[in-house]
């Protein structure tokens, strides 16, 4: 949430009484006085204090999916049960939202949460986080598709990738198994991508998003919060 918010339900209920305690240097995270009441803050993840108070708050949720085959990432789907109807009711919050997609046919890490802003700053392109996807295609790959990855790949409309890394694990005629790691999001990329060098995807798999890691643990359409640990690695994303 912005930190006008957070004020704003902890007794300063008015924009004048926000920006006079900002003013004022009353408002600090984690040790630093700050001014700017648009900064997006989580007191489960900043030591956030008021007037020396620490101020407590737990409205804002985040979870680390492993979504199955056979379910869309959207609110709502005609057709298809969404990634939401895997959330129990109980852990369901008003402006829960998936941070960045995986269509119907592609499994594995999902984040999300109801943190609006850290999302956006998540999936935006100059942050550069990585996402590590293992793939299998049916066409045996070598050298050449591993350095075309690496020297980006240029699609049939002009549309050009940033530099991926390919690393193949498992090769024979008609199949290879491999880690595709890129720091961007079209379209269907990793697909296309593939395509480009004459695979085509039959398996797809999402394993880390950032810092993230999928737990080998959590099945096929579980989810859990996220560790303290993982929480704190949020942090450079608030600022």
């Amino acid at each position: 949430m912005r930190l006008y918010k957070l004020l704003n339900t902890k007794g300063l209920e008015t924009k004048k009484a926000v920006k006079t305690a900002l003013k004022q240097g009353l408002v600090s995270i984690d040790g630093q006085v700050v001014t700017d009441p648009q900064r997006n803050v989580d007191p489960q993840i900043q030591e956030i204090r008021l007037n020396g108070k620490k101020l407590e708050d737990s409205s804002q949720v985040y979870y680390i999916l492993h979504k199955p085959k056979g379910y869309v990432t959207a609110a709502r789907d005609p057709k298809l049960p969404t990634v939401f109807d895997l959330i129990s009711p109980e852990d369901r919050r008003e402006g829960l939202y998936h941070i960045g997609r995986l269509d119907a046919s592609t499994e594995g890490l999902l984040l999300l949460t109801n943190n609006g802003p850290l999302s956006l700053r998540l999936l935006h392109p100059d942050h550069h986080v990585p996402k590590t996807y293992l793939v299998e295609v049916n066409a045996r790959l070598d050298w050449r598709a591993i350095d075309r990855f690496s020297q980006g790949i240029r699609f049939r409309d002009g549309t050009k990738c940033k530099p991926a890394q390919l690393k193949i694990l498992t090769d024979r005629p008609g199949y290879t198994e491999a880690y595709v790691t890129l720091s961007e999001g079209k379209f269907h990329q990793v697909k296309k991508m593939f395509l480009a060098v004459g695979a085509k995807v039959t398996y797809l798999k999402r394993l880390r998003f950032g810092p993230f890691v999928l737990d080998e643990a959590l099945l096929p359409g579980k989810y859990r919060p996220l560790s303290a640990q993982e929480l704190a690695t949020l942090k450079a994303f608030l600022d």
